[in-house]
């Protein structure tokens, strides 16, 4: 089976690409039909890739509960993004993958606090978690290619 961190990479380098690629204007655009933008797509994974690793597992996150409040799931966008946020998220995309990584060789992933997705999904534990982690970035990078064609 492939390592769960080397497909997360994979998915958050085609989205790095996006933040590279686009204007802030554009990474905060919400287009007509949709209910969310490029930005909140990216920052969302970050999020929700703490979440169910960390916070489930009674471990501290690398993001504020700000961040938390501002893109975790059923939230959307209430106002533009600034420059030095989208700094932020970018630096974010792979230092929480490093983090993750060092820490399961370090294996401080002990208990797990089980959690069913609304996908359906029951996940028990840290690593479950990782690999359910990229089937929802896998889903929210869809929907970014989707959105920055109408940009």
């Amino acid at each position: 089976m492939q390592d769960p961190l080397i497909i997360a990479r994979v998915n958050r380098k085609a989205l790095e690409k996006m933040l590279d690629h686009y204007s802030l204007e554009q990474l905060n655009k919400i287009p007509e039909g949709f209910k969310n933008n490029l930005i909140w797509n990216i920052a969302h994974v970050i999020v929700t890739q703490q979440l169910l690793v960390y916070k489930l597992s009674g471990l501290p996150m690398m993001v504020s509960d700000q961040m938390v409040d501002l893109y975790k799931k059923g939230t959307k966008p209430e106002r533009n993004v600034t420059v030095e946020e989208v700094a932020e998220i970018k630096e974010l995309l792979f230092t929480t993958l490093d983090k993750t990584e060092k820490d399961l060789s370090d294996d401080i992933f002990k208990t797990y606090n089980e959690y069913t997705t609304s996908a359906g999904f029951v996940l028990t534990s840290a690593q479950n978690a990782l690999t359910f982690n990229n089937y929802h970035e896998g889903l929210h990078l869809g929907y970014a290619m989707a959105l920055r064609k109408l940009l």
